[in-house]
């Protein structure tokens, strides 16, 4: 029995690294998109930046709805933790640690940004400040 439980405790252990792993290539593969099109954008791209992603985060941005000023908004000063919509539902941690599986899904990915970017920008974010918003996700 004591051997059965190790062993089923060991391959539950395998499978969560797998899918950690898993989820880091997936988030790895959108950043290289990611960077492709900012390089296109901009011929002046040198890479992505967690400190412009955190500055980003943080700021209060003009253009999109008043109600929605900034990330913050809705997602909280503090990555890792929970954040909250404005009718009161609950939002996941945006910060890789706290929740893995973030920025894995190249679908939730576009959704999400195009979503967000038009409510507290008014416009659909550049591919450099995407790149920048999950390299400082995946530092926290």
């Amino acid at each position: 029995m004591r051997k059965t439980t190790t062993t089923i405790a060991i391959a539950a252990g395998a499978l969560m690294l797998a899918g950690v792993a898993a989820g880091t290539a997936s988030r790895d593969s959108i950043l290289a998109e990611l960077k492709s099109q900012a390089a296109q954008e901009d011929s002046g791209f040198a890479g992505f930046s967690a400190e412009r992603g955190a500055a980003f985060f943080r700021a209060t941005h003009q253009g999109g709805k008043p109600d929605t000023p900034s990330c913050t908004t809705c997602h909280g000063t503090e990555p890792r933790a929970t954040g909250k919509t404005r009718a009161g539902k609950p939002i996941d941690p945006m910060a890789v640690s706290a929740n893995p599986a973030r920025f894995t899904d190249p679908k939730e990915v576009a959704k999400w940004f195009t979503r967000n970017c038009k409510s507290v920008l008014g416009r659909e974010c550049t591919a450099a400040e995407k790149g920048d918003f999950i390299t400082f996700m995946a530092s926290q």
